[in-house]
Order: structure tokens, then sequence, then C-alpha cells
């Protein structure tokens, strides 16, 4: 700012100026008027006078623009100094790992936006950086619960003087928990896939109504030998989608419904369209998911009852898998639930439009 002063005063000296001479000039006029019967030498005397009066008030109208103009002008810098000074120190300690910060702001500044934008960043990085804790967090406590298992087991085994059953008892409970770390692993790859920006579906149509049919089918065994009733409503339909992807959403879901069904209990398909979307409804009566867990249940790794989930050999990440599909396919899902009752989920994806 100081290297602006000698404009901002020439600035000043000028307006001053002019209003110094264009105030004389009136003033002259007007007393020359009223003064012409007076003696020549009294009239340049009142007119010396005058200009002396005038000069001394228009240098303290300098003085006073000036002071205030330039004080102004340096609190002003002196703002936008100090929240771009907060902006780097900030943006020093994003780089460095340090999230936590927040630039302070000053109220009418316009380089409030460069402030706002700092700590909006700040803000979203922190959130990134709280889910990539989490999600390590989550993969090595699901890792580590079946590697304890497997480990525990496997030494009881070495130890030897074991009858037949328990071997074969211990035996079938590495095999389980290595299922479960396959399956942990299987689907971490493919969420990781499913995430990565160069992710291509592979679109093609087909009929939808066909693939549910064949995955009830394929799921015959898991949901006969507990004597479920199914009750299935399977409207012709055609989709332009990824037909595997689609696959492991179905599956998904109908693995969910017959894992958390009690014997004899009934689960229903239901598919249908309207005007814009084709509609599948897969319920059951099953345990039911309580509405403290149902915001979260599309989340990775979160489980409505953990115990339980795990003794089915569940991880967490189905759901969050299957509604990563959805979104791909410009789709949604809900869900509605009661414990003890049942859940309902409902899938909406887009309906191929027809060439009229």
């Amino acid at each position: 700012m100081r290297g602006n002063e000698p404009l901002i005063s020439m600035i000043l000296i000028f307006f001053t100026t002019l209003l110094g001479i264009t105030s004389g000039y009136y003033i002259f006029i007007f007393i020359s008027g009223q003064l012409e019967s007076m003696p020549l030498y009294l009239i340049f005397i009142v007119q010396s006078f005058l200009s002396v009066v005038i000069y001394f008030v228009s240098l303290k109208i300098y003085f006073y623009l000036h002071r205030r103009f330039t004080n102004k002008n340096r609190k002003f810098d002196l703002s936008r100094f100090q929240i771009l000074s907060g902006a780097i120190e900030a943006m020093n300690k994003i780089a460095s790992g340090d999230f936590n910060v927040l630039v302070k702001t000053n109220e009418h500044d316009p380089f409030n936006e460069i402030a706002d934008n700092v700590n909006r960043m700040a803000k979203e990085l922190g959130s990134l950086e709280k889910l990539r804790q989490d999600f390590i967090s989550d993969v090595s406590h699901e890792i580590q619960s079946p590697l304890t298992s497997i480990s525990g087991f496997a030494a009881l085994l070495k130890k030897g003087n074991l009858s037949e059953s328990q071997i074969s008892h211990y035996a079938n409970i590495i095999e389980t928990e290595s299922r479960r770390l396959s399956k942990l692993s299987e689907n971490l790859l493919r969420l990781s896939n499913l995430e990565s920006e160069d992710n291509n579906l592979n679109l093609k149509k087909y009929q939808i109504n066909k693939q549910i049919e064949s995955i009830l089918l394929m799921l015959e065994p898991q949901w006969s030998v507990k004597n479920i009733t199914l009750d299935v409503s399977l409207e012709e339909n055609i989709i332009c989608g990824d037909e595997d992807l689609l696959s492991q959403v179905f599956i998904n879901l109908l693995n969910n419904a017959i894992k958390f069904t009690p014997e004899n209990g009934k689960i229903g398909v239901n598919l249908s369209s309207n005007e814009n979307s084709i509609v599948c409804k897969i319920s059951d009566t099953g345990i039911g998911i309580s509405p403290q867990d149902q915001p979260r249940i599309f989340e990775r790794f979160y489980k409505a009852d953990k115990s339980r989930d795990r003794s089915l050999g569940g991880n967490g990440l189905g759901l969050s898998i299957v509604k990563k599909i959805i979104d791909l396919h410009g789709g949604k899902i809900s869900l509605t639930s009661e414990v003890g009752k049942g859940t309902e989920f409902t899938v909406w994806l887009p309906k191929v439009k027809s060439n009229k």
C-alpha cells in the first residue's frame, strides 16, 4: 500500500486544489459584486485574505481525506494479508497431513473466497482421511478375526491326542474361516474395481426377468433346505445393463433374504415397471433391521447385527457393492424394515426407451 501513497496524494491534491480554485472563483465574483463601491486596494486586501483562508481550508481537507483514505486502505491491506498468510499456513499444514485447520475470514472481504475454499478443502480432505482410517481399521478387524481362529485351531490340531470328531470339527472351522478370508479379499477387489475411475460397464440389452428366474433356480438348494416359501411375480422387461454386475445385485439381495429368514419363512420377489423405471422388490419374513441401523446399512463393513452376521459368513461389504453397482447404472435402492417382521429392498433401474 505504501507504494501507492504518492499516487493517492497526487489525486487528493488535484481534487482539493480544484475545489479551492472553483470555490474561490465564485466567492471572488460574489465579493467583487458586493464591494464595487469600495477602493480597489481594499478589494485586493479582502480577496487576498480569502485566498489564504481558502488555501488553509483546502489543505485541511486534503490532510483529512489523505489520513482517512490511506488508513482505511492500510487496514484493508492488513486484512487481506492476514487472510492470505492464514491460507498459506493452513495449506502447509494440510500438505503435512494436518487437516484440522481453519482460516479466519473478515466480513465483506473479497479475499474471503480464498479462505472459504481452503477451509472447505481441509474439511473434505479430513473426511477422506477419516474414511481411509476407518477402512483400514475395518479391514484389519475383518482379517484378524478369521486369522486368529485359523491360527488357534491349527495349534490345537498340532498338539494331537484328539478324537476324530474333534479333528473334523476343528478342520471345518479352519475351512470356514479360510473361505471368509477368500470372500473378503474377493469383495474388496470387486469394490475397488467398481470405485475406480476407469470402470467401464459392459452394457447390453437382455431380459431381466429371465436373469432373476435363473438366480432363484441357482439358489434353490439354500432356500429349499430351510423350507422357505417363494412368492414370485416377474413381469417381462428388457433392460440395458451390465448383466454380470446386476447378477451380483440380485444374488446378494436374495442370499441375504435367505440367510436372515427362519425356517418355514417366506420370501417375495416382484418385478414390475412404470414409465421410467424397472422396479424389483425383494421381501422376507426375517429378523428385520432396526430403525437406527437402516440409514447406515449400505456403508462398507457396517453390520446391523455383528455377531449374527459373522456367524452367517457376512463381512459387511455385500450391500455396499450392491449400492455401488446400482449407482453405476443410474438407479437407486431403498429399504423398509421392521424388527421381528422382515425387510423389503426396492431397486429402481432405468427403463429402456422404446423407439417409436
